[in-house]
C-alpha cells in the first residue's frame, strides 16, 4: 500500500510545482489586466494589443470608441487593449 502511494508522490509534486509556477501566476496576471480594463475612463490614451495608440472617448458594456490620430473613431473590445503598453504611456506623462 504504501509503496503504490510513494510512486504517485513525484507525479503529485509536478502537479503542484506546475500550479506555483503556471497557472497561478496566469491567473493572477489576467486578474490585474482585467482590473485595469475596468479602471480605464474617457480621455485615458492606451495602446491596443495590436500597436494602436489612442485616446479613450466612449465607454460601453464590452467596448471602448476611441479616436486616432486624424480625429478617425474606431470599436474595439476592451480585451484588446493592452495592458503593459498602456501602463508605460502612463508613466511617460508622469
Amino acid at each position: 500500500m504504501l509503496q503504490q502511494l510513494g510512486q504517485f508522490i513525484p507525479l503529485i509534486l509536478i502537479i503542484v510545482v506546475f500550479y506555483f509556477f503556471m497557472i497561478r501566476p496566469q491567473l493572477k496576471k489576467s486578474k490585474e489586466q482585467k482590473k485595469f480594463r475596468e479602471n480605464i475612463k474617457v480621455g485615458d490614451k492606451i495602446v491596443t494589443i495590436g500597436g494602436i495608440h489612442a485616446k479613450i472617448a466612449e465607454i460601453q458594456d464590452t467596448t471602448f470608441m476611441i479616436t486616432v490620430e486624424g480625429g478617425v473613431k474606431l470599436k474595439i473590445e476592451k480585451s484588446a487593449v493592452s495592458m503593459d503598453s498602456s501602463s508605460m504611456i502612463g508613466a511617460d506623462q508622469k
